[in-house]
């Protein structure tokens, strides 16, 4: 049996898509409010888990029903070139959703159940019959689940070993909305491509203007609510913070409107980095929230 080199395993899992699921760990960690002095095991099993373990296996799941679009549009990548050779991506795929339960399971019953809905969701994307990412409306909702909410509400949970207080899953869940702006804005880049392939995504469905209004809305509208639990927490800085970082959002988002199939790159590049900085802003706000702090133990 033809076996692959560690390096084509390694691009397979695609290392530089790991940041985004933790992050919002670290949020999650962050809005927990339990301290990290006798629990750094908890943060770095966590972070494996969001980034190298769960997300390396949509990664690799996505890349192997994706072969045969790949072998004509990016015939280099590691299954079409074959430096992964026969079946081995999947192999790679079904390996890394085992590890990815077995390492849950050391982590809580919480996170277990989060680990199973992030897996689930990562093969409902990509594989048959489900194929989420045909449309762009429900692959969107798929992918901002798995990079941003559940990571989110995992990192709580981790620190937590419990169900994280209602307040948290409102955050994860409000940002996790947003993110399918994000990953509408990574459409535009493969109009062409995805008319071609079938792959309705919203710029392709709605055409580049009216997707990349909705892009934005998706964005901007979760923040303001955000901004508006904050206030009622009894967080008002943290609540100006965010307001002022989507403030800047929004002079891009004009920018951005003007010409979105020009400018999605920047926008992503520069507007998306202020996006998951209000995410950690929030989750501050939650970690020093008087009554939530108060029903932490150390």
């Amino acid at each position: 049996m033809q076996y692959p080199k560690p390096s084509a395993v390694l691009e397979l899992l695609k290392p530089i898509t790991w940041f985004p699921p933790m992050w919002a760990f670290g949020c999650g960690v962050v809005s927990s409010g339990v301290p990290l002095e006798g629990h750094w095991w908890l943060l770095v099993a966590g972070i494996i888990l969001a980034g190298p373990l769960v997300c390396a296996t949509s990664q690799a799941v996505n890349d192997w029903f994706d072969r045969h679009v790949d072998a004509i549009n990016e015939p280099d990548r590691p299954i079409p070139s074959g430096r992964m050779p026969g079946r081995w991506g999947l192999y790679v795929a079904i390996i890394w959703t085992a590890v990815s339960l077995l390492w849950s399971m050391m982590l809580g019953a919480w996170v277990v159940y989060a680990a199973i809905v992030g897996l689930a969701l990562a093969w409902a994307y990509s594989a048959p019959p489900f194929r989420l990412k045909l449309n762009g409306w429900w692959g969107n909702a798929a992918v901002g689940a798995c990079y941003e909410g559940l990571p989110w509400l995992t990192g709580a949970a981790v620190m937590l070993m419990q169900q994280p207080d209602w307040r948290i899953f409102a955050l994860a869940g409000l940002y996790s909305f947003g993110a399918h702006g994000i990953m509408t804005l990574n459409d535009f880049k493969s109009i062409k491509g995805d008319t071609k392939i079938g792959i309705a995504s919203l710029p392709v469905q709605l055409g580049a203007d009216n997707a990349a209004l909705i892009a934005c809305v998706f964005m901007a509208a979760p923040q303001v609510i955000v901004i508006a639990l904050l206030l009622q927490w009894g967080q008002p800085l943290h609540a100006l913070a965010v307001a002022g970082l989507l403030a800047v959002q929004a002079l891009m988002m004009v920018r951005f409107l003007k010409d979105p199939i020009k400018r999605d790159v920047w926008y992503s590049g520069f507007g998306v980095p202020v996006y998951v900085s209000g995410m950690m802003v929030s989750a501050f706000a939650l970690r020093y929230a008087p009554d939530l702090a108060a029903a932490v133990t150390p």
